[in-house]
């Protein structure tokens, strides 16, 4: 497996250890959801009104958020599938609110980090195709995110 990650921080504000971080997560989410062939995936750091713009055009929900997935491998009922032999799997694009970051580790107690992590494999596994709009969806797609930042060693 090979994964590329297209990383842009356009609030300027996350350190070189924190992108290393959000890179380390995407490529042990590939790992622990067993991901084959080379992957890539489009990461962007963004404030509060530009996340609340995308959410409006793309949501209709005229609010921010903290993170946003694009998941460029959803079908819509029949659509044909195109795949072509060799080119890379690409998963689609999260987009992450830095204040929402600092906002939420605060409310959370625990650190910028965790929360950033925990956001990045939160989007990547909506990128995989999980969601949390039932009860169910919502209990299986938490234990995987903490079973990944577990096993990554970022705990709470």
């Amino acid at each position: 497996m090979n994964v590329t990650i297209d990383l842009v921080d356009e609030t300027e504000s996350l350190n070189k250890k924190q992108l290393e971080l959000v890179q380390q997560l995407i490529v042990k989410t590939a790992e622990v959801e067993s991901l084959k062939g080379d992957i890539e995936v489009s990461i962007t750091f963004v404030n509060e009104e530009q996340i609340q713009q995308i959410n409006a055009e793309y949501r209709n929900k005229n609010q921010p958020t903290d993170v946003i997935s694009f998941a460029l491998n959803d079908q819509i009922d029949g659509e044909v599938n195109v795949v072509g032999e060799g080119m890379p799997n690409m998963l689609g694009d999260i987009i992450i609110s830095v204040p929402h970051i600092k906002r939420q580790a605060e409310e959370y107690k625990h650190t910028f980090e965790r929360e950033l992590g925990f956001l990045t494999v939160h989007g990547m596994l909506h990128l995989l195709g999980f969601d949390h709009k039932t009860e169910a969806e919502e209990k299986e797609m938490f234990s995987r995110q903490e079973n990944i930042l577990m096993q990554y060693g970022l705990t709470r």
